[in-house]
């Protein structure tokens, strides 16, 4: 009798955190036709899906699917995603003249900028140790099988593509990455001899790269369903505890942003730019303010441009260049530090140790991928999820920091949107294109912050 007892109240249990989760999910659903922000929705499914799992213990473990599903769906649109972005973002130069004077020196310091950022989040996430509470008391972290740590000289050869098309279906990013970059290159010099037979590759990867920003706009749009899960089957798992460590990690991404901006962005200003990095933040508030509120490096270029311009002095040329490619691939926030600073989180909770090796590699795969999936919906999501794969590091583990994404966004975006400005002047600067008197001497033109949005694109994180 006892036996049949725990059976009808494990079984009750099994159910009843299904109908909770069903009953949550509609109500995420009404909050999202009532116009209720997105980060506000994460944040609730992430109460939600805490609570769930902290009521119901083991038995809600398997609402974890949801959160199960929506990984993959995230995992589905890299590949293309990355692939069509990076061909569109490089044959958009106008001629190889134009790639080599401004896009060298574009590509070079949004790259630099971003390993910069990348080592600044994994050192200060080695100092902060977010992630040391959960692993102690972690089964999954008991069981966990560590991986074979493979050579630097396999590293760099996995790196190389010898089949795209396998590496594709594979998931290996990086080779693909590598890929497109020869594709690009390849249409721009054919474009130089012979436009019309480069016309029609172009128009298809434009098009591709539309419909699949269009996709990821989908799959973000789920977002808080596959948190309510995420969230669900993780606190069933490891309680209370576990959220108590996400303010660690918060402060660890904002430190992260605080120094990369005010420390490696003023270094640069003062020696390679020679001006007054205090006079550069003043001049560069419309464009941190933007980047902050609105979560979207989409939302903030039409600022931007005007900051640009107006405030930094730097030509028209320079800007329509620089402005745009940086808001597509300059992520150093979204694409360096945080997927850094999750790495080493993640690899803390589940018991992982991670040498030097693995720290060169997290470096240059958040580089590398950092140029094929940003300013796009969630790319903080998808180059993290590029990076964990790539490290060999378990994606659930990511599932602890995608319900307070919202707050540690705001930095990131910020550091992402001020990265385009600092390296407008730095291109500006040495070519001759920054009129250094009128930054120091005129007065700071007016800008209405916030207006001539991209209606669209500006719109997606927000969807």
């Amino acid at each position: 009798m006892k036996e049949q007892s725990w059976l009808s109240l494990q079984d009750w249990s099994v159910y009843g955190s299904w109908g909770a989760a069903i009953v949550l999910t509609a109500v995420l659903w009404l909050l999202a036709k009532k116009k209720v922000g997105f980060g506000t929705r994460v944040l609730i499914a992430m109460a939600f899906g805490f609570a769930i799992g902290a009521v119901f213990g083991d038995s809600a473990a398997d609402v974890g699917i949801v959160g199960s599903i929506y990984v993959s769906l995230i995992k589905m649109v890299v590949m293309p995603l990355v692939f069509s972005t990076i061909i569109t973002s490089i044959t958009s130069v106008p001629n190889m003249n134009v790639l080599k004077k401004l896009g060298t020196k574009t590509i070079a310091i949004f790259l630099i900028t971003t390993a910069i950022a990348a080592t600044i989040g994994i050192g200060v996430a080695l100092v902060v140790d977010p992630g040391s509470g959960i692993a102690h008391n972690s089964e999954a972290a008991q069981s966990f099988e560590a991986r074979d740590i493979p050579s630097f000289k396999q590293v760099l050869l996995d790196l190389v593509p010898s089949n795209p098309v396998s590496e594709m279906a594979e998931g290996k990013v990086v080779p693909v990455i590598i890929f497109a970059f020869f594709i690009a290159i390849a249409i721009i010099w054919e474009g130089g001899r012979h436009p019309e037979r480069v016309e029609p590759v172009k128009s298809f990867f434009q098009s591709l790269s539309h419909v699949m920003f269009r996709v990821t706009k989908l799959v973000i749009r789920l977002t808080p369903y596959g948190v309510l899960g995420l969230m669900t089957a993780m606190s069933a798992r490891y309680g209370f505890e576990t959220l108590k460590e996400l303010a660690w990690f918060i402060a660890a991404v904002y430190i992260a942003c605080f120094i990369h901006m005010f420390v490696t962005y003023s270094a640069l200003l003062s020696f390679a730019a020679r001006v007054n990095p205090l006079r550069f933040f003043k001049k560069a508030y419309p464009t941190m303010a933007v980047a902050f509120t609105t979560r979207s490096s989409y939302a903030t270029l039409p600022v931007n441009l005007e900051v640009i311009t107006k405030r930094m002095k730097v030509s028209e040329r320079v800007a329509s260049f620089v402005a745009p490619l940086g808001a597509t691939i300059n992520m150093n926030g979204c694409g360096g530090i945080y997927p850094a600073i999750v790495a080493v989180f993640v690899a803390k909770v589940f018991g992982i140790e991670l040498g030097i090796t693995d720290y060169l590699l997290i470096i240059a795969v958040a580089t590398l991928a950092s140029i094929g999936v940003a300013g796009v919906p969630g790319p903080a999501s998808i180059s993290t999820t590029v990076v964990l794969v790539q490290a060999g590091l378990p994606l659930e583990g990511f599932a602890l920091v995608l319900g307070i994404d919202a707050i540690v966004d705001m930095a990131r975006t910020a550091v992402n949107a001020t990265g385009t400005t600092v390296a407008s002047v730095l291109v500006g600067s040495s070519e001759g294109e920054f009129d250094r008197r009128a930054f120091n001497e005129d007065p700071d033109e007016d800008i209405a912050i916030g207006s001539d949005r991209d209606s669209d694109k500006g719109a997606v994180v927000q969807a």
